[in-house]
């Protein structure tokens, strides 16, 4: 398949129309035209004349891109320029002929106006004639007749601001999605254009898409990461804002992963390719956020097919207001033609068409930038309905790695350095919380230390046992009735308790957790902020742990001892009894719940497993652009019900005025136009980002 970028793609209807036409052609079965980020995808055996042929009637132009992605940023289309010149050619002539017509004979007036009218109007008019010829009624079928039945009439000055409004009006249609595109293209600027591969001690500049598994290229300061890689000499700081949203450089050594698009901040490194282009993390984000502003949500398809009808019964009510007041009522002709043809402008559905996507797209993209990718318009609409949310306990809400919380101490000279005598070695992840606990201190070896599987350590020191582990590990010589009654109460109170003793006596112990995330306290508070009612913690620990948790940081449900299977029964019950729910996890172990959530929401910084497996993802490995993504969804839902409202109310009241007589043509072209104008602005609104929002990490 071949990708092309078009230019000069600013009709939504157009573009359905031209891949239709495309799909007839030879070859052509699979030729796909992305409206929302000017695309054009089409098999390598079809005839290019023949494509360009079905372009250039709509004006459209098409070229190549490069390895996947475009070799230029272009930031103006030379249609857009070509069609500013020809309305302002033409508002110059429609004000001479104005300001002229006391002073010229009939026919000069009239030929000022129609090549004024011309010059804006005759690409709609070529457009809607072979449309009517086809019985074929859209919007520059309503518009050719609005603008012939004009000059027969002859209000050949409305007919010209007729033509001249529109030729805006088509130009604004387009401002929106290339607004938005543009934004999008802020985000393809990330992707690196070659690498400096390291052979053999020689350093050579290729393309990134020459670029094998195993080779090593050398990343200078300053450089992008070609590709995802393993750094294999050298240490910097690295800026993966591109991928993951994160502001702040993050420390990168020997044996770390680089994300391709990340920008090296200082010294150079050495790194082993992971992973070629097509298959690394950025391409994939790219990928995804391109598809997903093609993924029609309802509203959207509901509105495309709401449009298939609506033209055609707009022309019905305008043959109906024209021909019924003078037929019936007496009314004159004239005036009921006009109103007719005013009914067809107003009738005109940019505004309506144009409510949805370039909200849709805009949040999308915004999102995108804070590191929180959604694979479709859709899901940005079902995050916006969701009341409530299900949260997978360890690795999401925790850290996933165990801490020491709370120790007790009975003898303060052994206690810390006997247990990190017996821990020191252990690559078990308790014992490392407890190594990070007690610090870096210089400690002895063991004389002799035996693993006791299931229970602990036991250990020999200047001729005297030792003991670490849980309470079957502990002699029972050793208790004491107040050592009993601390254990019970850190199990009582939620933690795994780890017990030092020598043969005689405890001396200490300490309560481990999972170590809650930073962000989870704060994070539930902002959901409910954001009209998130049942907040839901899932989890496979015992029930005390669960409620400790859930205290801890304000959970309204929590539901324990749960299996992968328990959690896809758990998510089908809440849904049953509350409606759409969102699951968040971690997208490995969680699969099977985010799959069965209305909504799934993984974690991780663009592990292939998260990507595949959600409907969003939060690229960033926390969970603090969750409630912000929210927000953004929400605002998104209100702005395309508004626009929508908007849109079909001012059509309903300029039709209201059609039937009582009081509708001008300027009026309907100026409330079209206004219409389309105010449904533009407040889709791109939403592409802000405030102060705060860059800064959140």
């Amino acid at each position: 398949m071949a990708e092309f970028k078009l230019s000069g793609l600013s009709c939504a209807h157009c573009a359905q129309e031209m891949e239709t036409r495309m799909r007839k052609l030879k070859h052509g079965e699979d030729a796909k035209i992305m409206y929302n980020s000017g695309k054009m995808v089409i098999s390598d055996k079809m005839a290019m004349a023949d494509v360009e042929k079905i372009l250039q009637q709509e004006g459209v132009a098409a070229s190549p891109m490069a390895g996947g992605h475009e070799d230029h940023d272009h930031n103006h289309d030379h249609g857009d320029t070509s069609l500013i010149v020809q309305i302002a050619i033409s508002t110059i002539l429609f004000f001479v002929a104005m300001l002229t017509d006391k002073y010229l004979p009939t026919w000069g007036t009239f030929s000022i106006y129609f090549v004024a009218a011309a010059l804006s109007g005759y690409q709609t008019f070529f457009k809607g004639l072979k449309n009517l010829f086809r019985l074929k009624f859209n919007i520059d079928t309503l518009m050719t007749v609005a603008l012939v039945g004009a000059f027969i009439i002859g209000d050949w000055g409305e007919g010209t601001v007729v033509a001249i409004l529109f030729g805006v009006n088509e130009y604004l249609e387009g401002f929106g999605m290339r607004q938005a595109r543009k934004s999008m293209a802020a985000l393809l600027k990330v992707v690196p254009k070659t690498a400096n591969l390291l052979k053999d001690g020689v350093t050579s500049e290729v393309p990134i898409d020459q670029l094998r598994l195993g080779d090593t290229v050398l990343i200078r300061a300053g450089d992008k990461v070609p590709s995802d890689a393993t750094i294999v000499d050298g240490r910097s700081s690295v800026n993966e804002a591109a991928i993951t949203g994160e502001s702040m450089p993050v420390e990168k050594q020997v044996g770390d992963a680089l994300f391709g698009g990340s920008v090296n901040n200082e010294g150079t490194l050495k790194a082993e390719i992971t992973a070629i282009y097509a298959d690394s993390s950025l391409a994939k984000i790219l990928h995804l956020v391109e598809e997903a502003q093609e993924t029609k949500t309802p509203t959207e398809l509901f509105i495309d097919k709401f449009a298939r009808y609506y033209t055609p019964i707009i022309m019905l009510f305008a043959v109906l207001v024209t021909i019924v007041p003078p037929l019936l009522f007496g009314g004159a002709w004239s005036h009921w033609v006009y109103e007719g043809l005013a009914v067809l402008i107003i009738g005109c559905p940019c505004a309506l068409i144009l409510s949805s996507p370039v909200a849709i797209v805009s949040g999308i993209t915004r999102s995108a930038k804070n590191g929180v990718l959604i694979k479709g318009g859709v899901f940005l609409e079902q995050l916006a309905k969701t009341k409530q949310i299900a949260f997978d306990k360890t690795g999401t809400l925790t850290e996933g790695k165990p801490v020491v919380a709370k120790e007790i101490t009975y003898d303060d000279a052994n206690f810390f350095q006997i247990s990190g005598m017996m821990e020191q070695s252990s690559s078990h992840p308790i014992a490392k919380a407890i190594m990070d606990h007690i610090g870096d201190t210089k400690l002895a070896e063991m004389e002799q230390l035996t693993t006791v599987g299931g229970k602990g350590l036991g250990g020999t020191f200047e001729g005297k046992q030792y003991f670490l582990g849980n309470e079957q590990q502990i002699p029972e010589a050793s208790w004491t009735d107040q050592a009993r009654v601390d254990v019970a109460q850190l199990k009582q109170d939620g933690y795994t308790v780890v017990i030092t003793a020598s043969e005689n006596t405890i001396l200490g112990m300490f309560g481990i957790q999972d170590a809650l995330r930073k962000e989870s306290k704060q994070l539930v508070q902002q959901l409910h902020h954001e009209g998130i009612t049942n907040i839901i913690m899932l989890t496979g620990d015992h029930e005390k742990t669960a409620e400790k948790v859930a205290k801890q940081i304000g959970i309204d449900n929590y539901y324990a001892g749960l299996l992968p299977e328990d959690k896809l029964t758990k998510i089908q019950q809440l849904h049953d009894q509350n409606g759409n729910i969102a699951m968040v996890g971690d997208g490995i172990n969680d699969s099977p719940a985010l799959a069965t959530a209305d909504l799934g929401i993984a974690m991780g910084k663009g592990t292939d497993s998260a990507i595949e497996v959600a409907d969003i993802v939060l690229m960033q490995d926390h969970l603090g652009k969750l409630p912000l993504t929210v927000k953004i969804a929400k605002k998104v839902r209100f702005v395309v019900g508004f626009n929508i409202a908007f849109a079909l109310g001012l059509k309903i009241l300029a039709l209201l005025l059609a039937l009582t007589g009081y509708l001008t043509l300027w009026m309907a072209i100026m409330a079209d136009m206004g219409a389309t104008i105010i449904v533009t602005i407040f889709g791109l609104s939403i592409l802000f980002r405030t102060k705060a929002e860059k800064e959140l990490q």
